[in-house]
């Protein structure tokens, strides 16, 4: 399973991309790399380089994770689209792009948003295994109590939530 990460939208979720984005970036990096030790998930950030990077698409790795700077004239997110393409149901789309979702889920892909995905990396990181079992599934997925009206059992999620949840389970 690859989980593929839309960078910039990562790291403008909460105040925007103001700031050193070289220093944010590289935070981001170092957080990554103990992440991909501790679960042993091969990661990917995709940043926008459309508007002044190369002709072609920029790939390097640092520390374990691979990243990729989009090429002039094509942003992040068709990247992404591409990535998600050829791996279809064997990756994790990291966004709160709602658009890009959209693509990813017709593409077979499962999604999370950048808010999910930051707790579950703070869980990791900070180990959080002394939260009781309902502490730590209300901490990483607050909108759990937002349920839809719907027949028969109101406790069991749906079928499609379910899938999603035994593919985000190792994250």
């Amino acid at each position: 399973m690859l989980l593929i990460i839309d960078g910039y939208n990562f790291l403008g979720r909460k105040n925007g991309l103001h700031g050193n984005l070289e220093v944010k970036r590289g935070k981001l990096i170092e957080d990554l790399s103990q992440y991909h030790q501790i679960k042993k998930i091969p990661i990917t950030v995709v940043f926008d380089g459309w508007k002044t990077g190369e002709e072609w698409e920029h790939q390097e790795k640092i520390k374990g994770i691979s990243i990729i700077f989009s090429r002039r004239g094509e942003k992040a997110d068709t990247v992404i689209a591409r990535m998600a393409g050829k791996k279809r149901n064997r990756c994790i789309v990291v966004t709160s792009d709602r658009e890009l979702q959209k693509i990813a889920q017709t593409l077979d892909a499962t999604t999370m948003f950048s808010g999910e995905f930051e707790a579950k990396l703070f869980n990791a990181l900070f180990d959080q295994e002394s939260l009781n079992p309902s502490q730590k599934e209300e901490r990483e997925n607050p909108q759990h109590k937002q349920r839809k009206i719907k027949k028969g059992n109101p406790f069991r999620a749906s079928k499609t939530e379910r899938r999603r949840k035994a593919k985000l389970k190792n994250l």
